[in-house]
């Protein structure tokens, strides 16, 4: 799951290069990918909701920030989004 992630960044990145993967909307970009080019539902055992995936990552994403943490980013989303959708 971690490596699904990193993935994601990785070609989020290629293909917002031109304005160095800037991107306010990453979270449904990342949600359509994950659902649709990736291992992701195989890995979850079943394909979730774009909505939910899309604010779970944001949430994710807000409460990594706010905590600081020195575990990888990839790490921690991961682990979470395995325990949400189990």
């Amino acid at each position: 799951m971690a490596g699904l992630l990193r993935e994601a960044a990785e070609t989020h990145h290629t293909v917002y290069r031109i304005v160095d993967g800037e991107d306010p909307d990453w979270a449904s970009w990342y949600a359509d990918w994950l659902i649709h080019l990736s291992e992701l539902p195989k890995l979850l055992g079943a394909t979730p909701v774009r909505s939910e995936l899309v604010y779970l990552l944001v949430k994710l994403d807000k409460d990594y920030a706010a905590a600081k943490s020195a575990e990888p980013w990839e790490q921690h989303y991961a682990s979470e989004l395995l325990r949400h959708f189990s």
